[in-house]
């Protein structure tokens, strides 16, 4: 069975631990403090962040970084999208040569609206660029702590990377996709809670069901808009990285970024809202440094734009929404339509054996996505 270690002991790091943990393989929980870990230790139960969900006897804590890296098949870096870059540094010099990183963050950094892999990859250097992974799909930390079904997609440059990270992380109840759209899976998980964001504001006026239904449409389309301008599959924004994640976060009752949505529809302030949660929601640093990675590939986000005037300007959410609900004089779906192609080209296609666009292909199939 492998070792595992992983950085980062809020809800998603010690879900996955126990995930981990129960199929037999070795995990180390790296906690910041000494009293974290023998806390962690002594109660075999994560009571702030994840309470009533008992340690398997194979998953420990511990605040030594030479000990959860010892012998580890893969590091899971399973903290907030701000923390990524400070995780890195501290994790950098015990990797092993062969030991897969794994990015479980699901944000971009605020400053400069890089992704994960993008601040891993600058971190960790030339050494391990090739065996960083990233994780993301609809996993309710609860709920995969429990048991219940989870599925998501891991995603690397390098298929065969991918399929090592499956083969280390897959567990009975937790299902996992290979990829390497990782552009793609990235985007999906990070843009999925400013979506979440927008959902809650809708929850908390009591906008109902259809208008809730359309803007999760519109924010999908948005973010498909934003990947097709980076080269990722469009594919992909269809599958479990993103259509997957926008519904279960949209709609979970554990959802942080909903809360945040809900609670300020109510009239309360950020800073009041961010204050009695335990938890990061990354939507929050998502929406700008969203507005910094749109404005860079030149793709036009009226939804990011709008919640970032709710959350830093002090836009009144019923304003805001009704704003978005305006609908736009372009077609629904301008932004992410493709081109209508030339006769000729289909017919060189056709003539080159390639399949045509109506006609399916494996290899036109993103993971995640039934053909």
């Amino acid at each position: 069975m492998p070792n595992v270690a992983i950085v980062g002991s809020a809800s998603w790091g010690t879900a996955l631990g126990i995930v981990l943990a129960r199929k037999g393989a070795h995990v180390r929980l790296w906690t910041r403090t000494k009293e974290e870990a023998k806390r962690l230790n002594k109660e075999r139960e994560n009571v702030t962040y994840l309470p009533g969900f008992r340690f398997p006897s194979r998953l420990a804590a511990t605040d030594s970084m030479e000990e959860a890296m010892k012998k580890a098949d893969a590091v899971v870096l399973a903290v907030p999208a701000q923390r990524i870059r400070e995780n890195a540094q501290w994790v950098k010099d015990y990797l092993q040569d062969s030991v897969l990183v794994v990015s479980a963050a699901k944000g971009l950094e605020i400053d400069t609206g890089k992704r994960m892999s993008e601040v891993l990859k600058e971190e960790l250097g030339n050494k391990h660029r090739s065996r960083i992974c990233v994780l993301s799909g609809p996993n309710i930390a609860p709920e995969a702590a429990q048991g219940l079904h989870s599925v998501a997609v891991v995603a690397s440059h390098d298929m065969a990377v991918a399929e090592r990270a499956q083969h280390i992380l897959m567990a009975k109840s937790f299902c996992l996709f290979p990829s390497t759209d990782v552009v793609g899976v990235e985007l999906g998980g990070a843009l999925k809670n400013v979506v979440a964001l927008g959902a809650g504001v809708a929850d908390g006026l009591n906008y109902g069901d259809n208008a809730k239904a359309a803007f999760i449409t519109r924010g999908l389309a948005e973010i498909t808009a934003l990947g097709r301008a980076m080269k990722a599959d469009p594919l992909t924004f269809a599958g479990l990285a993103c259509i997957g994640d926008i519904l279960a976060t949209c709609y979970s009752p554990f959802s942080r970024n909903h809360y945040v949505g809900v609670e300020l529809a109510k009239g309360r302030s950020l800073a009041e809202v961010m204050n009695s949660m335990p938890h990061v929601a990354e939507g929050i640093t998502t929406t700008q440094a969203t507005i910094v990675l749109a404005q860079r590939v030149g793709v036009e986000m009226p939804i990011a734009e709008t919640l970032h005037e709710v959350l830093y300007d002090g836009l009144e959410p019923k304003k805001a929404v009704a704003r978005l609900v305006r609908p736009p004089a372009e077609h629904e779906l301008a932004r992410i339509k493709e081109k209508p192609r030339p006769a000729e080209e289909l017919a060189r296609k056709r003539w080159s054996g390639l399949p045509l666009p109506w006609q399916p292909a494996v290899n036109r199939i993103s993971p995640g996505v039934s053909p």
